[in-house]
């Protein structure tokens, strides 16, 4: 069909420029990935940074990040302190120039710093941009300045308040609210974050502290023994097969080289990747260079002290990282980051270095550790014999998933929309919660997939057993993506994921062990915002001829103040999806148009293994801190 041709001019008029930061507070998302509270974060993140880097030149010994009761946060460090003579290309400060003008900073190829982090010189300055307002001090040559800025403008112009004997840069923003939208700073995710840098930058202390009412709390973050304890760190709620984790480091033509790495009793890798203190998450040609080495080395030693035989073939990437915990930090002068949010390092030269550094290191780790050396070689080789194992169940599950196009597997009540935009599946608990959905939902649209019981919990298991697990299989084969290393995010049958669990403990673990799956085999569902967590109401209020659904106790006592508590029937206390007839679920659960969805997100990599390994681990006492540190957030244990 031909597009509708109308009579909406186009010419010179039509075409703006964005002056100034304006373009930053016009597409935010171009600039921090969304306004999400991963955006939210990011803001932090860009000031820490540069904190960092200055620590990072030997310059900075300790960094104080500050969230205050009004959701405002400072930033502390005793560094250099931000220029403040007259940039000469502007005209004015260079403090200024650093928080007004995109692409400006002492990171472009000059002696300010050798090795950083913030490479593009946008950090400050969007962070400036997406805020209400942000104020500066610094603290330099023996005077301290100060300038003030709201929406990106100036509002202050910088000037000198004082003597010091001290040098850095405090920097205090809040977050523009139009922009983040009911959003809060969450601690665990800044306590994450500076753990991290803390861990990466040997020496370094880091404090954190919450002054919001309520949840008041302080942390401190120092490491002299760096990555090597941020690996015994990972691993502290795991077994390792070693005590004392592998350490190297050396440079390697211009590259600084950084690698630790721990074996445990889990199936699972977990192998983390930065480039100048920047986290990785896509890894890139340092992570290459690791597996290169690592798979290498360990072949090597093996046929070398007989360990494989001839006949056999060579231990594969997967096998040698089973239960592998490691960290990969390299440094460079001039890292290639894909895009501002940095998730992928392309340096061609980074993947030669770290192969060299592994290769070598390891292999007199191995000579001097016999003993380990031969834990991690049978290891492998058990994972080797799984591997073989879980792809005959993998062809298998292909081959059903092929032979039953027509006929999906278990008590799939499949849609009638062969497009994957337009559809969405339910996985639900149990046959009465399941004949409840069929008989709520819209059939063109909505599939749904009852599970019997809970599935097997995926954190004490390897793929091959996994595979064997009937719910699982299903739910592979609805999906359509494949799993683990097959998977493909292309093939997924359906644009939304939904998760719809009775609102109970045990509704809760199933829920546990359904995102377990997702997280550890297919990882892209979240990492794509495929997968949902449906909200069913907790309660329903019926007066007169009115009937209200509330989802928590705080609505419900607002909804009674609301309608008056005279002439109500009594309330009906939901406690599972079954006990609702098909058009309560449809109104309350399932209807587009009035659902409550939460999006499942990621917010960082290591905090939700982390999370995972304390809830679904063989580990009793980290589970047992998990639940006496978040116990006092539960409105409800049983409902």
């Amino acid at each position: 069909m031909a597009a509708e041709i109308t009579n909406i001019s186009y010419d010179e008029t039509q075409i703006q420029v964005l002056e100034g930061l304006e373009a930053v507070r016009k597409r935010p998302g171009m600039y921090i990935g969304d306004t999400s509270s991963k955006g939210l974060h990011h803001l932090v993140y860009e000031i820490v940074t540069n904190a960092v880097d200055e620590a990072l030149g030997g310059y900075c010994k300790n960094i104080e990040v500050v969230i205050y009761p009004d959701n405002t946060v400072s930033v502390q460090d005793d560094g250099r302190g931000i220029p403040t003579g007259i940039q000469h290309q502007r005209g004015v400060s260079a403090a200024e120039v650093v928080f007004t003008v995109l692409h400006a900073g002492g990171k472009f190829g000059g002696s300010g710093y050798k090795v950083s982090g913030g490479l593009h010189g946008v950090g400050a300055s969007v962070v400036n941009a997406l805020s209400e307002w942000m104020f500066v001090r610094i603290s330099s040559d023996g005077k301290v300045y100060e300038q003030r800025f709201e929406r990106g403008d100036v509002a202050e112009k910088i000037h000198l308040v004082g003597d010091t004997d001290k040098s850095g840069t405090f920097i205090q923003f809040k977050p523009d609210y139009k922009i983040f939208e009911e959003l809060e700073l969450n601690f665990d995710i800044l306590k994450l974050m500076l753990q991290e840098f803390a861990f990466l930058t040997k020496g370094l202390r880091i404090n954190l502290t919450d002054k919001r009412e309520g949840q008041e709390k302080e942390n401190t973050y120092h490491y002299e023994g760096g990555i090597k304890q941020f690996v015994q760190h990972i691993n502290r709620n795991r077994k390792p097969l070693f005590p004392d984790p592998f350490y190297a480091e050396a440079e390697r033509d211009g590259v600084y080289v950084e690698v630790s790495l721990q074996y445990n009793d889990e199936f699972i890798e977990n192998t983390h990747t930065f480039a100048n203190n920047v986290n990785t998450p896509e890894g890139g040609t340092h992570l290459s260079g690791f597996r290169s080495g690592l798979t290498k080395t360990l072949n090597d030693y093996a046929r070398k002290q007989g360990m494989l035989k001839e006949s056999e073939k060579n231990l594969s990437g997967d096998d040698v990282r089973e239960g592998l915990t490691a960290i990969i930090s390299i440094k460079i002068s001039e890292p290639q980051f894909e895009g501002q949010t940095k998730t992928k390092l392309g340096n061609s030269e980074v993947r030669t270095a770290v192969d060299s550094v592994v290769s070598e290191y390891l292999k007199y780790f191995l000579e001097e550790n016999p003993a380990v050396a031969r834990q991690i070689i049978d290891r492998a080789v058990l994972a080797a014999r799984a591997r073989e194992a879980a792809k005959k169940a993998r062809e298998l599950v292909r081959r059903k998933s092929v032979l039953e196009t027509a006929r999906m597997p278990g008590k799939l009540a499949d849609c009638s929309e062969r497009d994957p935009e337009k559809s969405e599946i339910f996985i639900v608990e149990g046959d009465s919660a399941g004949g409840s959905a069929k008989g709520a939902r819209t059939s063109k649209t909505q599939a749904i997939l009852p599970l019997r019981g809970k599935i097997m919990n995926v954190e004490k298991a390897r793929l091959d057993k996994i595979l064997s697990n009937e719910e699982i299989k299903a739910m592979i084969t609805a999906f359509g993506t494949g799993i683990h290393d097959d998977f493909d995010i292309s093939k997924l049958r359906y644009n939304k994921i939904i998760i719809m669990t009775d609102a109970d403990v045990d509704g809760a673990h199933i829920r546990t062990l359904l995102l377990t799956f997702m997280y550890r085999f297919m990882k892209q569902l979240i990492e794509c915002e495929k997968v949902y967590i449906a909200q069913p109401p907790l309660f329903r209020i019926e007066k007169g001829k009115n009937e209200y659904y509330v989802y928590t106790d705080k609505e419900l006592e607002n909804k009674l103040d609301e309608i008056g508590r005279e002439g109500i029937k009594p309330i009906e206390r939901y406690k599972g999806l079954g006990e609702m007839d098909a058009e309560q679920l449809w109104v309350t659960t399932m209807d587009p148009d009035r659902r409550i969805l939460r999006l499942v997100r990621q917010h960082d990599a290591i905090l939700a293994d982390e999370i995972f390994t304390q809830l679904m681990g063989d580990n009793v006492e980290p589970r047992r801190e998990f639940i006496q540190e978040y116990a006092k957030y539960v409105k409800n244990l049983d409902i």
